[in-house]
């Protein structure tokens, strides 16, 4: 994730904004860059790499200007460079930018169309160049800014410096996070209070839609229709936190929210936003044409986004898989043919019994590729291949963003064997990278969803069972949501695939049983419905997860019916996860559990 700090203080402000972007430093980065006001100019200084590079070209080309704007970027739109470093800027503005522009390529091709010349690759420099038009034609910076943002698609947080106004910042958030600090006579912008730790402990937070207009004496923010709002100012405790749980309740609330970020920074690592097809970094050790079948193997959550990869797989690659979980797979003593591929899925890299598979893979002369989120991990270090996903520090036990960015690395090297094996063409990969670049913004219209969902989990905190049901790629999804219901709150639940409802569960359906279906309008719907209306006929109360076509199909009695955006089905588990994690976080609140440190679980299980 990229890290995101602006200042307005009383003294020059880079070697401040270096200190607050090293304290941002746990999310990643691959470049870095800082711009201030000089005598009303703006001046960046940028450099790939770490913030050492960034500090020696400070060092020998110091920056005295008392307003500023700092950035750590993870290269998504473009390479590591110095020239797709943040901040981006043209003599009027400069931006620095968290998150995913998707609609940048039309709005670059009209640009350039204008007469505009551009000077990086990234997604982000469209934005400096809209504000810069929107200044030229006499609007003033606010007005340009809030022109600008009714332009854009995505999901992003951006904080905007202008030439010539010392006085002045603006932050706007879609989708990614940016918090508001407050001092004696200056004022920041944060994409963490942690960065903003050092300066003070009074932050507000923006919500969704909303932008501010930041001076020294205070903030005026309004929200995405253009009215005047106060967003609460309150105490963090980031100083004594590695990461702080913003103006959430829970650390697993604030996970949920930041999934359009986080899993946008995962697909930008493993797509080509311009060419719109899968690009993995480095070379494989092994030819995808070659191989006869799959092995894959994980625990618990990163289990089930391996079983989503098995339909992925078998459908763009017509590769077969073997997955299993990891404690099973390591005493079967499965054969595994040599020079074949090994996959395993953890989110601390660290679990032991899937590092257990992995080594027993290494044995039989498997190649071993990683999907892991701390890239320094055991797992990681053993792995031939490693697949990083871009989730940043997961502190809630119950996983959520770690899980739809794995079900993201996933979705990107299922593509890639399609399109290497000859089972996708080049429209084929075109068609399902672009559904994918879809996905941040989808997944911000589901969390639209929660108040609704807070409404139902007051129903469902109350019974002691819970049935969820899914066809196809919704079936993990419903085992997934089983799995979080039964972690946090202590509802016993339980997932099937919807085909096995007559099969013996359909004996506990009654009126008290809730019956959570997870159903996009898909090739399997139809038969999806002939279950639903098997539960209504038993009495059951049924939730459907679904989408506009499919609530208008299901004319049956619901206690609920949660819709989601119309999207293409290969993208449905990571956008339906998103509900069905809200639904387990309010249900457990309503009922007073731990959520963020469920009894009995530890975040990473490193024994047997």
């Amino acid at each position: 994730m990229c890290g995101i700090v602006g200042i307005l203080g009383k003294q020059p402000v880079a070697g401040q904004l270096v200190d607050a972007l090293r304290r941002l430093e746990y999310r990643g980065y691959d470049s870095a860059g800082v711009a201030t006001l000089e005598r009303g100019a703006i001046v960046r200084r940028r450099a790939e790499g770490k913030l050492r590079a960034l500090e020696a070209r400070l060092a020998q080309e110091p920056l005295n200007g008392r307003t500023g704007i700092g950035h750590t970027r993870w290269a998504t739109h473009g390479k590591p460079t110095e020239n797709n470093a943040h901040p981006h800027a043209t003599d009027r503005v400069a931006v620095v930018h968290n998150g995913i522009i998707e609609n940048f390529r039309e709005l670059r091709e009209r640009l350039i169309g204008a007469g505009i010349k551009f000077n990086s690759e990234t997604d982000t420099e469209v934005v400096v160049h809209l504000v810069s038009e929107e200044l030229r034609r006499g609007a003033s910076p606010e007005a340009a800014v809030a022109a600008t943002l009714g332009q854009l698609r995505g999901a992003f947080a951006l904080a905007f410096l202008f030439a010539g106004e010392d006085d002045l910042m603006i932050g706007a958030r879609r989708g990614s996070p940016l918090a508001v600090g407050y001092g004696s006579g200056e004022m920041y912008l944060g994409s963490d209070a942690i960065a903003l730790a050092p300066f003070t402990d009074k932050v507000s937070y923006l919500e969704d839609g909303d932008y501010a207009v930041v001076t020294r004496s205070g903030v005026v923010v309004r929200d995405a229709e253009g009215n005047v709002v106060v967003r609460p100012v309150v105490a963090s405790s980031a100083s004594a936190m590695l990461v702080d749980k913003g103006n959430h309740r829970h650390f697993m609330a604030k996970e949920i929210h930041e999934q359009p970020e986080v899993v946008g920074h995962t697909l930008a690592h493993y797509i080509d936003m311009v060419s719109e097809r899968v690009v993995l970094p480095g070379s494989l050790p092994f030819d995808w044409k070659k191989l006869r079948r799959l092995s894959m193997s994980a625990c618990g959550t990163a289990f089930y986004a391996g079983l989503v990869a098995k339909y992925w797989f078998e459908r763009f690659a017509r590769l077969p898989v073997e997955i299993e979980i990891a404690s099973e797979f390591r005493y079967r003593g499965a054969p595994l043919e040599e020079g074949g591929l090994a996959i395993v899925v953890s989110q601390s890299g660290e679990t032991a019994d899937t590092l257990a598979s992995l080594r027993y893979a290494r044995e039989c002369k498997q190649h071993v590729l990683a999907v892991v989120n701390v890239p320094t991990s055991t797992i990681a270090r053993e792995s031939d291949v490693v697949m990083p996903t871009l989730a940043g520090p997961e502190i809630g036990v119950a996983s959520t963003k770690a899980f739809t960015c794995q079900l993201a690395a996933l979705a990107c090297l299922a593509i890639a064997a399609g399109k290497a094996r000859g089972t996708l063409s080049a429209s084929d990969e075109q068609k399902l990278v672009h559904a994918l670049i879809e996905v941040p913004r989808l997944m911000t219209a589901a969390l639209a969803l929660e108040p609704q969902i807070e409404k139902l989990a007051l129903e469902l905190a109350k019974v002691r069972d819970v049935l969820y049901l899914g066809r196809g790629t919704s079936f993990p999804i419903a085992l997934e949501g089983a799995l979080k219901l039964k972690e946090i709150s202590y509802i016993h639940a339980e997932g099937y695939a919807a085909g096995e409802l007559k099969h013996g569960p359909i004996a506990l359906i009654d009126e008290a049983m809730p019956v959570i279906v997870i159903a996009p309008f898909d090739q399997v719907f139809e038969k999806t419905l002939s279950n639903m209306q098997e539960v209504a006929a038993r009495g059951g109360r049924i939730i459907l997860v679904t989408d506009p076509a499919g609530a208008a199909q299901a004319a049956l009695d619901r206690l609920e019916t949660l819709i989601l955006p119309a999207m293409a089905a290969t993208i449905s588990p990571l956008v339906y996860a998103v509900p069905v994690q809200l639904i387990a976080y309010h249900t457990a609140v309503a009922r007073g559990t731990d959520v963020d440190q469920p009894r009995n679980l530890a975040k990473s299980v490193t024994v047997e």
